[in-house]
């Protein structure tokens, strides 16, 4: 019989090994793929004094690999699985030229399927890269966030703004003015004034001599508890400064969190800062009891901030208040009318006072926190505390701010409510939460947008904290150091 004759084999069916090997293959190409066909959906860059960030929004979760070259000082990022795409390239034109740490931002093809991005910085960093997954509005994103290897100070930058204050004025005195004799007869300091280590610290920059000045023999003055004899350096020191009275101003949200949102596309996080600019400079030009106030603001720009580094900064630079601005939401757009919140240890005053105490904790994961930072645990520590005496006082503050909002609009309920929010846990510091409107309800929208009652409402928080101060008068308690 011939070959052709033979009748044809049947063909053999795939091993188990040849199927598995198939299949991995499958498997490793479809990952692949996946990775290759990552879209870039946006990219943010959010410059601030404390830190800056950049954002790499994308469709699925991205892979990077960092490393830090100090000299000069920059950071290198391989994101893989991904090409060269203008979304990407829109990011060398959005630092700005004043961002204060970042000089700018170089993106490139490094080699297929990974894209180089290296931002060279203005001073030298403490660089964090981390992964955040999706939350509201956002997908996955891919966060850097450059933090100066120096931190800013918060007490500093406060001392800085109220040397500008009182140096200014005095200079202009001084040169318009005729010499005049020492006057030796000064009195002493008040032997039962609170101490003020912020009017201390004040004093010792503005009478610290220059490199080049020459010492001149003192003339005899009273004697004087030995205050500078026990300080660091010997440097004079004031034995009677003016009580400087803190205001920490928290215009809530920031950055890639950008609270709620109106109908008609307002941001709360927009809105917020501009009254918290208004109620500041209404501050900055009142004083209580001839002792001058100053307001110090959690965040100046439109910039994420956590939950707990804006309870710290308010404890750092000393605050003898804290009030947090922000503007409701509902899911309807039938609720209106402002409210004022202070904290509970004990529970929510109310089912809504719990909802909305919830959903403003949640800024942390809608901004972006590394959850892996360092920091993590002290601010976990820090919120965990807080004294029946600060609820009291948060009470009392409260109660006045409501009557005076009340008295340019409707409000939402007639008396404080308290909840558990993670803002207010400031131990030692009167705090409370002020939700200016319902920016879901398209009336109050309008009116939160308009100039005119901004500046309302910065005049209605202002009695309101002058009221509390002339009850509670600040030097009743001192800080402490």
């Amino acid at each position: 019989m011939t070959a052709d004759a033979h009748p044809a084999r049947p063909p053999r069916a795939p091993s188990r090994r040849s199927l598995l090997q198939a299949g991995s293959l499958v498997l490793l190409l479809g990952t692949q793929q996946i990775a290759r066909g990552a879209s870039i959906l946006a990219v943010r860059v959010w410059p601030a004094p404390e830190y800056s960030r950049v954002t790499i929004e994308s469709d699925t979760k991205l892979v990077a690999k960092q490393f830090f070259v100090t000299t000069p000082p920059r950071l290198a990022v391989d994101i893989e699985g991904i090409d060269l795409s203008p979304e990407l390239r829109e990011l060398v034109a959005k630092v700005k030229p004043d961002d204060p740490n970042i000089a700018g931002i170089r993106v490139g093809q490094n080699a297929p399927g990974v894209v180089r991005l290296v931002v060279d910085l203005k001073q030298a960093a403490q660089p964090q890269v981390f992964t955040l997954p999706p939350i509201a509005a956002y997908q996955h994103r891919l966060v850097f966030d450059l933090y100066p290897a120096e931190p800013v100070d918060p007490l500093e930058a406060l001392i800085a703004e109220r040397l500008r204050d009182t140096t200014a004025p005095a200079a202009a005195a001084t040169a318009s003015a005729p010499p005049r004799p020492a006057d030796k007869t000064a009195a002493p300091a008040k032997p039962h004034e609170p101490a003020d280590p912020l009017g201390d610290l004040i004093a010792q920059h503005a009478h610290r001599p220059g490199p080049s000045a020459t010492p001149t023999p003192a003339a005899p003055t009273p004697a004087a508890p030995p205050v500078a004899a026990n300080r660091p350096g010997g440097r004079a020191t004031a034995t009677q400064t003016d009580r400087i009275i803190i205001v920490a101003l928290d215009p809530g949200h920031g950055g890639e969190d950008p609270g709620a949102i109106g109908p008609a596309g307002t941001r709360e996080k927009d809105v917020v800062l501009r009254v918290a600019h208004l109620l500041r400079d209404r501050i900055n030009a009142t004083t209580v009891g001839g002792n001058p106030m100053r307001a110090f603001l959690t965040r100046d720009g439109d910039y994420f901030v956590p939950l707990g580094t804006r309870v710290e900064k308010a404890r750092r630079v000393q605050a003898d208040l804290f009030v947090s601005i922000h503007a409701d939401a509902f899911t309807t757009p039938a609720a209106r009318g402002a409210s004022v919140f202070a904290l509970s240890q004990s529970g929510a005053s109310s089912t809504a006072a719990r909802w909305l105490a919830n959903k403003e904790n949640q800024a942390d994961l809608v901004g972006g926190l590394n959850v892996q930072s360092k920091d993590r645990h002290v601010q976990r520590a820090l919120l965990d505390m807080s004294t029946t005496a600060q609820i009291n006082d948060s009470l009392a503050l409260g109660t006045v701010l409501l009557g005076e909002i009340g008295n340019i609009g409707r409000l939402h309920k007639p008396r404080v409510e308290q909840a558990g929010f993670a803002v207010l846990k400031a131990p030692d510091i009167p705090s409370v939460l002020v939700e200016t409107a319902f920016i879901s309800n398209p009336e109050e929208e309008a009116r939160l947008r308009s100039s005119a009652y901004q500046q309302q409402l910065a005049d209605a928080l202002m009695r309101g904290i002058t009221r509390y101060f002339a009850k509670n008068p600040p030097l009743a308690r001192s800080r402490s150091v």
